[in-house]
């Protein structure tokens, strides 16, 4: 059962407005979508947020597979419960990470080991752990894992990172197919190289 459609209602030259329906209700799109990091959005409660008209939230795969845990949220009902949060969520895969704590991790074919910024212990996050915990957390949209790049960067080493995040796009994909009903979402790279964010772009169209 696919769990997520989307219904474009209205289109002006490139821009377009939508509807991505979720079993856990409907996101107007242009969204405005809260971060809620750690599983809260900071200094809102949850009725709060739900007052802002919001209709989805934004919960980051890397820190929550620090802390508290994936397993642990599992078994306390999922994100949604542990966050008092019943409309639709999504779960970016860990892919900022690679960027932002770039002197806290290694990064090769196989994934990424982090050095935790809690206690310094190792954790590694493939594209099938990346699924696999977004899936523990019951996300309504996953992210695939990534390698978002850093930016100014010479043009073979963002191809290199594009052609990477194509590869793990295959591997996110065969490992969500085994449980899927959901939605999962491709990332475009290509830094602001025009051309090979065509390729990523039609390279995950596939």
């Amino acid at each position: 059962m696919i769990d997520f459609t989307f219904e474009k209602t209205k289109q002006d030259g490139n821009a377009r407005r939508g509807v991505m329906h979720t079993h856990r209700g409907d996101i107007q799109t242009p969204a405005f979508m809260p971060v809620g990091t750690a599983a809260t959005v900071k200094a809102l409660y949850p009725e709060q947020v739900r007052q802002t008209g919001a209709q989805i939230l934004l919960g980051n795969t890397y820190h929550l597979m620090l802390r508290p845990g994936a397993e642990r949220i599992e078994k306390l009902g999922g994100l949604h419960d542990f966050m008092d949060w019943q409309l639709p969520i999504l779960t970016d895969s860990g892919g900022f990470q690679v960027m932002s704590l770039a002197n806290l991790r290694k990064l090769n074919e196989k994934g990424v080991t982090f050095r935790s910024h809690i206690d310094g212990s190792a954790h590694e996050l493939t594209p099938e752990r990346s699924i696999d915990i977004q899936k523990k957390l019951d996300s309504d949209i996953i992210m695939q894992l990534d390698e978002c790049i850093r930016l100014p960067a010479e043009k073979a080493e963002i191809e290199r990172a594009m052609q990477l995040s194509l590869r793990w796009a295959e591997r996110s994909k065969q490992e969500f197919n085994k449980a899927p009903g959901r939605a999962l979402f491709g990332i475009v790279q290509g830094g602001d190289n025009n051309e090979l964010r065509a390729v990523s772009a039609a390279g995950l169209k596939q």
